[in-house]
């Protein structure tokens, strides 16, 4: 009874992986369009994206309080007394 528990994991996890993959290789339209006639195509814009600039500072500070933070809390239990009697 183990081994068969055992072979039946093995061929669901198998079968989990393998639906996608199987699943894109039979689609109806991967086989209408071809897979290498399509083509990624950005929009056009504008303007710039006025998000990029400063905020990698912000997130450098951060991460940087993130660790230090993680330091002193790993740091600071001073009591080495045993919690046995």
């Amino acid at each position: 009874m183990r081994f068969g528990k055992i072979s039946l994991a093995a061929i669901a996890a198998a079968s989990l992986v393998s639906a996608p993959v199987m699943a894109e290789s039979l689609s109806p339209a991967a086989k209408a369009v071809g897979a290498s006639k399509v083509k990624r195509v950005g929009a056009n814009t504008k303007e710039e994206s006025k998000l990029g600039g400063g905020s990698g500072v912000i997130v450098a500070v951060l991460a940087a309080a993130a660790v230090i933070g993680g330091i002193v809390i790993a740091s600071g239990n001073d009591d080495n007394s045993p919690t046995s009697p």
